[in-house]
């Protein structure tokens, strides 16, 4: 096969190297437009599970490699005049240089026909004259460019520069450096890659970089010429670290990141590769790591596929969901540090705590792992910061208001489609009492609405008669008696999303008959197939308005501990609030402060009638997730008002506001909102901010509080798993829980042995030079 490889950079190289290897026949061009010592940048970093692939695919890579690794496991974070140190983290660096060089060598020993210094041939000419193209040619690709109609590429750039220099200094550790500067907060990320120098970039926000460097930055440098203007103000900034060594340039200018997604990687007979396919934030350290697990994947698919479209087909589907979720933590970790300033009030040991998990990857139990003696002091700073005894953060007491919870587990509001007019019946009793019985801090009912008109179903609970009224008390009568856990009430109204089936007959659907009038602030349907909603007059606000006030006194009378507004998910309220939805004219419409005019209204007039002593929350969608919509900005100025109007807590959920949206699913993918409404409003105001959105494991819990991301995180789904999730999860981790008297013998199950059989394991098995991952029943004896 004749291949045709497009860039002389780590993915190119080191994929002719194993696609030659694996077929000795390949007639490899590689075509690389710098000279063979041309280099930017300074070191390149692996993981050791990287370095695991590259040993098995060529050991003699590997070998040349690992006589220039610096290694280290430990990360200190300086900030405030603290360092805070975290071990067992696993890493290793060398000069791009000598990895190029080690490629480079590897490719003429092999035969492979590198050309330096050597433009590549014209796209087209390339696809038509060799059986593949590997676009390698870095993130301004040539060739993805040419094929751009085919590879369908995006760049996203975010809000912060950075540059990348080296430096003499030898760094015992990757260093994150903090620096509170008379121009804003900036931050030093840095590593050793040899026995003679380090590499760092410096990054700040746009705001702060304009105010330090916009003045006096070099613009129209040429190739490979530096910023000495701003090289020389860096020296001064940062004099204390680097005390006298020197600071080195190599083409070193000021950048903003450019997160490269492409729809396809694959045009006929031509292949992205590393950063010409996808890019990833520096600050997990990726970049080449991916590039050359691209290479590594790609061989194997050749090597293992009949044919190339085959092989280029399954070369995408393996590595995609891999990017994917690198580009995911990528973007949570360059988010984080675009964000930085407000994390500087926090205390050290929380800061440190904050950076290292920044990307959802490392987390508490994982930390617990890598540095145990490090996380073990984590709790203790934790416990006393609240006056409490040491415990995983998740049981530490919370309040939210004059409410103290046990623990910061909330039960979600959710929403179970199974009243008969209005009216929880023993489903209810059940389904809520098994979950505060199951050890969560408070249960949250589902939304209640406040009219028959405001349902969203025939199925939906209400609170607008005596019958639902003395239905409720029940069931939180049952609450306080048999459990330790708060019950709360979420308040709302259905408003254009009202008059649907069930949800298992159809969600949002609206009903085959028997549909009632829906009303919004403007008559636009949620989606085509749904009623068209009347838009309300103001004497029709003051009538709703005054069911909220009804059914609030109803709540007090049936003893709920707390009661949160339903701002959100695109009801009656939240769509008053979004400029998809309302498009007023009058008051109620058009700015931000008229479209919060009505829900505050609304908020205002309940907290009148509700006892003083019990807290009145929340809840709000911080992102519509879509374009012209309410986003994370958006947010902090609602719950800020929120907070100012008196709100004990803000619930932050985002989206199903219109039903066009475009939601980024993903691990905790909601935290980064309630983070930065805490961060900017919670402290200030004494609000508590509970998470929600895709949390499902205790691990996820504890870091997110223990990180000052939110004070109280809500389940949904995970409790509908599993009700005694909280009971579990304290047993998991050996916390002393209470467990209801009648369920105590359960606390220890029986250890049963293994005789009903061998359990599933999950082996990484190598084929071709790539890992794959293999579920195999197979014996203990075996394994």
């Amino acid at each position: 096969m004749r291949i045709s490889v497009v860039g002389g950079g780590p993915a190119g190289l080191y994929f002719a190297v194993l696609a030659k290897q694996l077929g000795p026949d390949h007639e490899i061009t590689v075509w690389e437009r710098n000279a063979p010592d041309d280099t930017f940048g300074f070191g390149v970093v692996f993981s050791d599970e990287t370095l695991g692939g590259i040993e098995h695919a060529d050991a003699a890579v590997h070998e040349a490699m690992s006589r220039e690794f610096a290694r280290w496991d430990d990360i200190d974070v300086h900030y405030r005049g603290t360092v805070s140190t975290s071990g067992g983290h696993g890493f290793a660096a060398m000069s791009r240089k000598r990895l190029l060089a080690i490629l480079q060598q590897r490719c003429r020993e092999m035969g492979i026909d590198v050309r330096f210094q050597t433009l590549a041939p014209d796209p087209a000419e390339l696809a038509a004259e060799y059986d593949l193209v590997i676009a390698a040619d870095g993130v301004n690709s040539a060739m993805r460019a040419a094929f751009a109609d085919s590879f369908r590429p995006t760049v996203e750039t975010r809000q912060c520069r950075y540059i990348w220099l080296g430096t003499d200094l030898v760094f015992d550790a990757f260093k994150f450096y903090i620096l509170e500067t008379p121009y804003g907060v900036m931050q030093v990320h840095g590593y050793p890659y040899g026995s003679d120098g380090s590499t760092f970039i410096l990054e700040m926000h746009e705001d702060v970089w304009q105010r330090a460097f916009g003045p006096i930055a070099a613009t129209g440098l040429g190739p490979g010429e530096s910023d000495e203007k701003s090289i020389e103000l860096i020296r001064q900034l940062c004099g204390d670290i680097f005390d006298g060594h020197q600071l080195l340039a190599n083409n070193s200018k000021w950048a903003t990141f450019g997160t490269v997604r492409c729809e396809n990687w694959v045009h006929d007979n031509v292949v992205l590769l590393g950063d010409a396919a996808h890019t990833a934030h520096f600050s997990i350290g990726s970049g080449t790591k991916l590039a050359m697990e691209d290479a590594l994947a790609l061989a194997a698919c050749l090597h293992e596929q009949p044919s190339v479209p085959e092989a280029l087909a399954a070369y995408e589907e393996e590595r995609r969901p891999v990017v994917a979720s690198t580009q995911r933590a990528a973007q949570a970790s360059l988010e984080w540090f675009e964000n930085l300033g407000q994390y500087t009030d926090q205390e050290p040991e929380q800061f440190a705590f904050n950076i290292l998990t920044r990307s959802r990857r490392v987390t508490y139990d994982n930390l617990k792992l890598r540095d145990r003696e490090f996380a073990a002091s984590l709790d203790e700073w934790f416990a006393g910061s609240l006056g409490t005894s040491v415990a995983p953060p998740m049981f530490q007491p919370v309040k939210i208001g004059s409410l103290e919870l046990p623990n910061r587990i909330v039960v979600s509001p959710m929403d179970m489609y199974s009243s008969v007019d209005g009216v929880p019946g023993e489903f209810h009793l059940v389904h809520l009492g098994s979950k505060a019985l199951g050890g969560a801090g408070m249960v949250m009912t589902e939304m209640i609405c406040v009219s028959a008109e405001g349902r969203i179903t025939p199925g939906c609970p209400g609170l607008y008669n005596a019958e639902q009224e003395s239905a409720w008390q029940r069931i939180v009568e049952f609450v306080h008696r048999e459990t330790p856990a708060k019950i709360g009430l979420q308040l709302g109204h259905s408003g254009r999303k009202g008059s649907t089936k069930l949800m298992w007959d159809g969600i949002d659907d609206p009903l085959p008959e028997g549909n009632w009038e829906v009303c919004a602030p403007s008559p636009l349907p949620y989606s085509p197939n749904n009623q068209t909603p009347r838009a309300l007059s103001v004497a029709e606000l003051a009538e709703i308005r005054d069911q909220f006030v009804a059914a609030t006194k109803s709540a007090a009378r049936a003893g709920f501990d707390l009661l949160e507004l339903h701002c959100a998910h695109g009801y009656l309220l939240s769509s008053f609030l979004s400029p998809l939805t309302n498009h007023r004219t009058d008051q109620y419409g058009g700015s931000p402060e008229n479209r919060l005019r009505f829900p505050l209204e609304v908020f205002d007039a309940m907290r009148e009638v509700w006892p003083a002593d019990r807290p009145l929350t929340v809840r709000i969608s911080a992102t519509d997730w879509f374009e012209g919509g309410n986003d994370a900005d958006e947010a902090v100025a609602i719950a800020k008002a929120f907070a100012e109007h008196g709100a004990a807590a803000i619930d932050v959920s985002t989206g199903q506001v219109v039903s066009e949206e475009e939601p980024k699913f993903g691990r905790s993918y909601q935290t980064p909102y309630a983070d930065r409404i805490r961060n900017e409003v919670g402290l200030r105001y004494g609000t508590a901010v509970i998470a929600v959105g895709a949390i499902s494991s205790y691990d996820d819990v504890n870091s997110l509080i223990l990180a000052g991301r939110a004070d109280l995180c809500a389940l949904g789904r995970t409790h509908l798993f599993n009700p005694q999730w909280t009971l579990h999860a304290a047993a998991a981790q050996e916390y002393p829980m209470a467990w209801p008297k009648q369920w105590a013998a359960g606390k220890r199950p029986p250890q049963t042995g293994r005789s009903d059989g061998p359990e599933p394991r999950l082996d990484l098995v190598r084929t071709g030079g790539h890992q794959t991952a293999h579920a195999r029943w197979r014996p203990e004896s075996a394994r």
